[in-house]
């Protein structure tokens, strides 16, 4: 297997240089956490059908005119992206009371909202990413105004295409936490989606059972945590025939 260069390694990706300039591989862990950090375990197979279900929703968002960094899917448990500026914010979307919303605000976990919040969260586990207002964003740099109107007419559009795509499968989207970066072609710069989209960073219920099928069962000790993220996998018609089996990283030198 080719020797390649770690670039970065997150909580749940590693980052590789990629084979051509401007792109990266990113490959999936198995690895999970949650709390900022403060929790830490292993979803076995999660990487690859984190793999291929964020492939299918980063493919079918290209479709509908979403510009994302996915390039192609490269095997179980790797990807091939483009290179882009992660801006430091995490964008959370909420169309369903639950989680801090619930606890910050008391209202009922599964109370629907009025309509879609947008929250805005820094992404600093040391300072456990916290809420911030467009103010801070645009005093502090992290982004300019026309690049915050940008990404939250796109975070509502992913929004609001996903709610229906998942709607169909019988699934809810209760939130979604988005990532964006800027792009970097030639003497250009555009605001691409980054990251991921699956269940590790979207809350997604059973429409009628209201059984979670996210990184929830990881959070809060339920049992069937695999289970959940094949049924979303299996819902998309995209889990792999021979099952989420293991696949070993690529060799790396720092």
């Amino acid at each position: 297997m080719s020797r390649r260069r770690r670039v970065y390694e997150g909580k749940a990706k590693v980052l590789f240089e990629g084979p051509e300039p401007g792109t990266l591989v990113q490959y999936f862990k198995d690895d999970a956490t949650a709390f900022n950090n403060k929790k830490k375990g292993t979803i076995t197979g999660k990487g690859v059908l984190n793999n291929r279900i964020s492939e299918y929703l980063m493919t079918r968002l290209g479709d509908v005119g979403i510009p994302t960094h996915f390039v192609r899917r490269l095997n179980m448990r790797e990807q091939l992206i483009k290179e882009v500026e992660i801006i430091p914010i995490e964008i959370v979307v909420r169309n369903v009371a639950a989680g801090s919303l619930s606890s910050r605000f008391g209202i009922a976990e599964g109370t629907s909202l009025p309509r879609s919040i947008v929250e805005y969260y820094y992404k600093s586990d040391e300072l456990d990413d916290p809420m911030v207002i467009e103010e801070h964003i645009t005093a502090f740099g992290w982004a300019t105004p026309q690049e915050l109107d940008e990404i939250l007419s796109m975070s509502l559009r992913v929004n609001d295409f996903l709610s229906g795509l998942f709607f169909g499968l019988g699934i809810r989207l209760v939130d979604i936490k988005l990532e964006f970066g800027r792009l970097y072609e030639g003497d250009e710069m555009r605001i691409v989606l980054a990251d991921e989209i699956s269940p590790d960073n979207c809350r997604l219920w059973d429409v009628k059972t209201n059984e979670k099928l996210d990184k929830d069962r990881f959070r809060r000790d339920l049992d069937r945590v695999e289970e959940a993220y094949q049924e979303v996998a299996r819902r998309l018609g995209i889990l792999p025939e021979s099952g989420p089996r293991d696949l070993q990283g690529p060799s790396t030198i720092q």
